[in-house]
Protein backbone atom coordinates (compact mmCIF):
# COMPACT_ATOMS: atom_id res chain seq x y z
CA UNK A 1 0.00 0.00 0.00
CA UNK A 2 1.33 3.44 -0.90
CA UNK A 3 2.00 5.78 2.02
CA UNK A 4 0.01 8.90 1.19
CA UNK A 5 1.90 10.87 3.84
CA UNK A 6 4.77 11.01 1.38
CA UNK A 7 4.95 13.80 -1.20
CA UNK A 8 2.90 12.93 -4.30
CA UNK A 9 4.36 13.13 -7.77
CA UNK A 10 3.32 16.36 -9.52
CA UNK A 11 1.50 15.25 -12.65
CA UNK A 12 1.97 18.61 -14.35
CA UNK A 13 5.71 18.30 -13.84
CA UNK A 14 5.81 14.78 -15.26
CA UNK A 15 7.08 15.08 -18.85
CA UNK A 16 5.30 13.02 -21.53
CA UNK A 17 7.16 10.21 -23.25
CA UNK A 18 9.75 10.95 -25.85
CA UNK A 19 9.29 8.71 -28.88
CA UNK A 20 12.51 6.82 -28.14
CA UNK A 21 11.50 6.07 -24.55
CA UNK A 22 8.03 4.97 -25.59
CA UNK A 23 9.42 2.75 -28.37
CA UNK A 24 11.84 1.07 -25.95
CA UNK A 25 8.98 0.37 -23.56
CA UNK A 26 7.05 -0.89 -26.57
CA UNK A 27 9.71 -3.50 -27.33
CA UNK A 28 9.34 -4.90 -23.81
CA UNK A 29 5.58 -4.86 -24.28
CA UNK A 30 5.71 -6.74 -27.59
CA UNK A 31 7.77 -9.51 -25.99
CA UNK A 32 5.53 -9.70 -22.93
CA UNK A 33 2.47 -9.86 -25.16
CA UNK A 34 4.04 -12.70 -27.16
CA UNK A 35 4.83 -14.57 -23.94
CA UNK A 36 1.25 -14.11 -22.75
CA UNK A 37 -0.10 -15.45 -26.05
CA UNK A 38 2.29 -18.41 -25.95
CA UNK A 39 0.88 -19.45 -22.57
CA UNK A 40 -2.71 -19.72 -23.87
CA UNK A 41 -4.62 -22.94 -24.44
CA UNK A 42 -6.04 -23.45 -27.96
CA UNK A 43 -9.58 -22.72 -26.76
CA UNK A 44 -8.49 -19.36 -25.33
CA UNK A 45 -7.92 -17.91 -28.80
CA UNK A 46 -11.66 -17.95 -29.49
CA UNK A 47 -12.66 -16.17 -26.27
CA UNK A 48 -14.39 -12.79 -26.48
CA UNK A 49 -12.57 -9.68 -25.27
CA UNK A 50 -13.70 -6.29 -24.01
CA UNK A 51 -12.87 -4.88 -27.46
CA UNK A 52 -16.20 -4.80 -29.30
CA UNK A 53 -16.49 -7.74 -31.71
CA UNK A 54 -12.96 -9.00 -31.10
CA UNK A 55 -11.84 -12.41 -29.93
CA UNK A 56 -8.40 -13.08 -28.47
CA UNK A 57 -7.38 -14.13 -31.98
CA UNK A 58 -8.43 -10.71 -33.34
CA UNK A 59 -6.58 -8.97 -30.53
CA UNK A 60 -3.42 -10.91 -31.32
CA UNK A 61 -3.85 -10.26 -35.04
CA UNK A 62 -4.15 -6.52 -34.47
CA UNK A 63 -0.98 -6.45 -32.36
CA UNK A 64 0.93 -8.64 -34.81
CA UNK A 65 -0.18 -6.54 -37.77
CA UNK A 66 0.82 -3.35 -35.95
CA UNK A 67 4.26 -4.78 -35.21
CA UNK A 68 4.74 -5.72 -38.86
CA UNK A 69 3.73 -2.24 -40.01
CA UNK A 70 6.04 -0.52 -37.55
CA UNK A 71 9.20 -2.17 -38.92
CA UNK A 72 9.68 0.25 -41.82
CA UNK A 73 8.65 3.74 -42.90
CA UNK A 74 7.53 2.30 -46.24
CA UNK A 75 5.12 -0.04 -44.44
CA UNK A 76 3.81 2.80 -42.27
CA UNK A 77 3.11 5.01 -45.29
CA UNK A 78 1.52 2.15 -47.24
CA UNK A 79 -0.81 1.33 -44.35
CA UNK A 80 -1.92 4.94 -43.96
CA UNK A 81 -2.81 5.05 -47.65
CA UNK A 82 -4.85 1.84 -47.30
CA UNK A 83 -6.57 3.29 -44.24
CA UNK A 84 -7.57 6.47 -46.07
CA UNK A 85 -8.92 4.48 -49.02
CA UNK A 86 -10.91 2.19 -46.73
CA UNK A 87 -12.36 5.14 -44.79
CA UNK A 88 -13.55 6.74 -48.03
CA UNK A 89 -15.26 3.51 -49.09
CA UNK A 90 -16.68 2.30 -45.76
CA UNK A 91 -17.18 5.44 -43.70
CA UNK A 92 -15.36 3.88 -40.74
CA UNK A 93 -13.23 6.01 -38.49
CA UNK A 94 -9.48 5.91 -39.05
CA UNK A 95 -8.70 3.73 -36.03
CA UNK A 96 -11.28 1.05 -36.88
CA UNK A 97 -10.09 0.96 -40.48
CA UNK A 98 -6.45 0.62 -39.42
CA UNK A 99 -7.08 -2.23 -36.97
CA UNK A 100 -9.25 -4.09 -39.48
CA UNK A 101 -6.44 -3.91 -42.03
CA UNK A 102 -3.92 -5.16 -39.47
CA UNK A 103 -6.08 -8.12 -38.47
CA UNK A 104 -6.68 -9.08 -42.11
CA UNK A 105 -2.96 -8.88 -42.84
CA UNK A 106 -2.20 -11.86 -40.59
CA UNK A 107 -5.42 -13.82 -40.99
CA UNK A 108 -3.61 -16.76 -42.60
CA UNK A 109 -1.13 -17.17 -39.74
CA UNK A 110 -1.58 -19.83 -37.08
CA UNK A 111 -1.52 -18.81 -33.39
CA UNK A 112 2.04 -20.14 -33.09
CA UNK A 113 3.11 -18.19 -36.16
CA UNK A 114 1.59 -15.02 -34.74
CA UNK A 115 3.58 -15.46 -31.53
CA UNK A 116 6.83 -16.05 -33.40
CA UNK A 117 6.19 -13.15 -35.78
CA UNK A 118 5.75 -10.73 -32.87
CA UNK A 119 8.87 -12.04 -31.13
CA UNK A 120 11.05 -11.98 -34.22
CA UNK A 121 10.00 -8.47 -35.27
CA UNK A 122 9.96 -6.76 -31.86
CA UNK A 123 13.42 -5.26 -32.35
CA UNK A 124 12.78 -4.20 -35.94
CA UNK A 125 9.47 -2.62 -34.97
CA UNK A 126 11.15 -0.65 -32.19
CA UNK A 127 13.81 0.62 -34.58
CA UNK A 128 11.17 1.44 -37.20
CA UNK A 129 9.20 3.52 -34.74
CA UNK A 130 12.31 5.55 -33.91
CA UNK A 131 13.45 6.00 -37.52
CA UNK A 132 11.35 8.92 -38.88
CA UNK A 133 13.15 12.23 -38.15
CA UNK A 134 11.46 13.95 -35.21
CA UNK A 135 10.81 17.32 -36.97
CA UNK A 136 9.02 15.52 -39.81
CA UNK A 137 7.17 13.12 -37.49
CA UNK A 138 5.84 16.07 -35.49
CA UNK A 139 4.71 17.91 -38.61
CA UNK A 140 2.87 14.97 -40.21
CA UNK A 141 -0.64 14.90 -38.72
CA UNK A 142 -3.86 13.04 -39.34
CA UNK A 143 -7.43 13.21 -37.95
CA UNK A 144 -8.61 10.83 -35.22
CA UNK A 145 -12.24 10.54 -34.14
CA UNK A 146 -13.25 7.94 -31.55
CA UNK A 147 -15.52 8.12 -28.51
CA UNK A 148 -14.99 11.67 -27.15
CA UNK A 149 -11.69 12.15 -29.01
CA UNK A 150 -11.85 14.35 -32.12
CA UNK A 151 -8.42 15.78 -32.83
CA UNK A 152 -5.33 15.58 -34.98
CA UNK A 153 -2.42 13.37 -33.91
CA UNK A 154 1.15 13.76 -35.00
CA UNK A 155 2.99 10.77 -36.40
CA UNK A 156 5.44 11.26 -33.52
CA UNK A 157 2.65 10.76 -30.95
CA UNK A 158 1.30 7.70 -32.76
CA UNK A 159 4.65 5.94 -33.24
CA UNK A 160 5.71 6.70 -29.69
CA UNK A 161 3.02 7.02 -27.07
CA UNK A 162 -0.04 5.47 -28.69
CA UNK A 163 1.51 2.26 -30.03
CA UNK A 164 3.02 1.47 -26.64
CA UNK A 165 -0.13 2.28 -24.66
CA UNK A 166 -2.25 0.28 -27.07
CA UNK A 167 -0.16 -2.88 -26.79
CA UNK A 168 0.12 -2.52 -23.02
CA UNK A 169 -3.60 -2.16 -22.28
CA UNK A 170 -4.49 -4.96 -24.65
CA UNK A 171 -2.17 -7.23 -22.64
CA UNK A 172 -2.83 -6.23 -19.03
CA UNK A 173 -6.57 -5.63 -19.40
CA UNK A 174 -8.20 -7.03 -22.55
CA UNK A 175 -6.23 -10.27 -22.86
CA UNK A 176 -5.95 -10.84 -19.11
CA UNK A 177 -9.68 -10.39 -18.58
CA UNK A 178 -10.60 -12.57 -21.56
CA UNK A 179 -8.63 -15.56 -20.26
CA UNK A 180 -9.14 -14.78 -16.54
CA UNK A 181 -5.46 -14.33 -15.80
CA UNK A 182 -3.66 -11.76 -13.65
CA UNK A 183 -0.69 -10.19 -15.47
CA UNK A 184 2.59 -9.65 -13.66
CA UNK A 185 3.12 -5.90 -13.18
CA UNK A 186 6.31 -4.04 -12.30
CA UNK A 187 8.18 -0.75 -12.79
CA UNK A 188 7.76 -1.05 -16.58
CA UNK A 189 3.98 -0.95 -16.18
CA UNK A 190 4.21 1.79 -13.56
CA UNK A 191 6.01 4.08 -16.02
CA UNK A 192 3.31 3.59 -18.64
CA UNK A 193 0.53 4.24 -16.13
CA UNK A 194 2.29 7.41 -14.92
CA UNK A 195 2.38 8.72 -18.49
CA UNK A 196 -1.34 8.01 -18.88
CA UNK A 197 -2.07 9.82 -15.61
CA UNK A 198 0.03 12.78 -16.73
CA UNK A 199 -1.87 13.15 -19.99
CA UNK A 200 -5.17 12.71 -18.17
CA UNK A 201 -4.25 15.59 -15.85
CA UNK A 202 -3.20 17.81 -18.76
CA UNK A 203 -6.46 17.08 -20.56
CA UNK A 204 -8.83 17.92 -17.68
CA UNK A 205 -6.65 20.73 -16.25
CA UNK A 206 -8.05 20.62 -12.71
CA UNK A 207 -6.64 20.06 -9.24
CA UNK A 208 -6.77 16.45 -8.06
CA UNK A 209 -5.07 13.90 -5.83
CA UNK A 210 -4.83 10.47 -7.43
CA UNK A 211 -3.82 7.33 -5.55
CA UNK A 212 -3.39 4.39 -7.93
CA UNK A 213 -2.94 1.08 -6.16
CA UNK A 214 -1.22 -2.13 -7.17
CA UNK A 215 2.29 -2.76 -8.54
CA UNK A 216 1.73 -0.34 -11.43
CA UNK A 217 0.37 2.40 -9.20
CA UNK A 218 1.65 5.58 -7.63
CA UNK A 219 0.58 8.63 -5.67
CA UNK A 220 0.03 11.71 -7.85
CA UNK A 221 -1.42 15.19 -7.49
CA UNK A 222 -2.10 18.43 -9.32
CA UNK A 223 -2.02 21.76 -7.43
CA UNK A 224 -2.29 20.10 -4.00
CA UNK A 225 -6.09 20.14 -3.85
CA UNK A 226 -9.23 18.94 -5.57
CA UNK A 227 -11.01 15.60 -5.19
CA UNK A 228 -9.24 12.59 -3.68
CA UNK A 229 -9.47 9.62 -6.06
CA UNK A 230 -8.27 6.12 -5.21
CA UNK A 231 -8.49 3.11 -7.52
CA UNK A 232 -6.47 0.29 -9.02
CA UNK A 233 -3.91 1.46 -11.60
CA UNK A 234 -5.06 -0.85 -14.41
CA UNK A 235 -8.71 -0.09 -13.68
CA UNK A 236 -7.92 3.63 -13.90
CA UNK A 237 -6.56 3.04 -17.41
CA UNK A 238 -9.61 0.96 -18.34
CA UNK A 239 -11.86 3.81 -17.21
CA UNK A 240 -10.07 6.66 -18.98
CA UNK A 241 -9.82 4.53 -22.15
CA UNK A 242 -13.65 4.15 -22.04
CA UNK A 243 -13.52 0.41 -21.32
CA UNK A 244 -15.21 0.85 -17.94
CA UNK A 245 -17.67 3.29 -16.41
CA UNK A 246 -16.31 6.46 -14.84
CA UNK A 247 -16.77 6.65 -11.06
CA UNK A 248 -16.05 10.40 -10.87
CA UNK A 249 -16.60 13.30 -13.25
CA UNK A 250 -12.84 13.80 -13.78
CA UNK A 251 -12.53 10.16 -14.84
CA UNK A 252 -14.86 10.97 -17.73
CA UNK A 253 -11.88 12.71 -19.33
CA UNK A 254 -10.78 10.29 -22.04
CA UNK A 255 -7.14 9.43 -22.70
CA UNK A 256 -6.39 7.79 -26.07
CA UNK A 257 -4.79 4.36 -26.26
Amino acid sequence: MINTETTPIDLRGLPPFTRNEAADLGRVEYLRFADALASLEPADWGRDTDCDGWTVRDLAGHLCGAVMTATAIRSQIAEQKRVKNRVKQSGENEVDAMTAIQIAKVSALSPGEIVERIRSLAGDATAGRKRPPTPIAKLVKFPVAMNTIDERWSLDYLLGTILTRDAWLHRVADLARAVDDAPVLDAHDQRIVADVAGEWARRHGQAVALLLTGPAGGYYAVDGGGPQLELDAVEFCRIVSRRAEATHRLLETEVPF
